[in-house]
């Protein structure tokens, strides 16, 4: 009796084109808008608004309006529902190669620099300062700042950390003028407003953007509040749990590009 065939995984086909897998390929390192996009993938819009449509349709990217100007919109790749997407499909094949697949970050050779940018380096940039030491067990140098640094931490940001184990009582914002003129590996803005004012750095380091909304501008109760920090905390982790090997290969082959 012959086998039915199986139906190959939506995930599959949607990832199955020279377009969407280049698209899919930048979203994975920084969000970006689609003027920008159209020139790191050579294509005219059009092509790669439709392939963008096609991939939101699937619901591993996304897009929200730009803080800095509502006219312009940010598309992001989300990691978890990507990578949820394409295990499911890969243990259809057999269970055993998802066995075992959690990410485990290469921490040799890091020794990176990295800085963490915002407006008022009292929450997002904070909070991704703190993660990535704990996630890289202290072997990048992570630093954060603020164009308009705030008097202090939002508290609220302490407490999502102190709930992770991370204890940031001590910090404090910082004004982005203290690391001009320092060299970092990578330049994280985490809010839309700060990329478009963001200073060049020496030897140009890689520019990455993640379009996160602000915890702070969420109106509503305690638990509503608290909750869109948490929110960011676990966007931030799997960002940077993302952002860690492609670090680490960096640092390991300078000459890739």
């Amino acid at each position: 009796m012959q086998t039915p065939t199986a139906q190959l995984p939506s995930i599959l086909k949607l990832v199955a084109h020279d377009v969407r897998w280049a698209i899919l390929r930048e979203l994975a390192c920084s969000d970006y808008r689609v003027q920008e996009l159209v020139e790191r993938v050579g294509l005219p819009q059009n092509l790669v608004s439709y392939h963008l449509r096609k991939l939101r349709e699937g619901l591993v990217v996304s897009e929200r309006r730009s803080s800095a100007d509502e006219r312009e919109v940010y598309y992001r790749l989300d990691l978890d529902q990507f990578q949820g997407q394409y295990q499911a499909a890969v243990s259809l094949i057999h269970p055993a190669f998802t066995m075992g697949t959690q990410q485990r970050t290469t921490q040799e050779g890091l020794g990176a620099r990295v800085l963490f940018l915002c407006t008022e380096n009292s929450a997002r940039s904070q909070m991704a300062e703190a993660l990535l030491r704990h996630e890289s067990h202290g072997r990048v140098e992570a630093y954060s700042a603020g164009s308009q640094p705030a008097a202090q931490i939002h508290p609220f940001a302490r407490c999502v950390m102190e709930q992770i184990g991370i204890d940031i009582r001590q910090a404090t914002p910082k004004p982005l003028h203290l690391f001009e003129g320092q060299r970092f590996d990578t330049i994280i803005t985490v809010c839309d407003r700060i990329r478009e004012v963001c200073p060049t750095f020496p030897d140009d380091p890689e520019h990455i953007h993640w379009s996160l909304s602000d915890p702070a501008s969420v109106q509503g109760s305690v638990e509503e509040q608290l909750h869109a920090f948490e929110r960011t905390a676990q966007q931030l982790t799997t960002r940077i749990r993302t952002f860690l090997p492609q670090l680490a290969r960096k640092k390991n082959s300078p000459h890739e590009q």
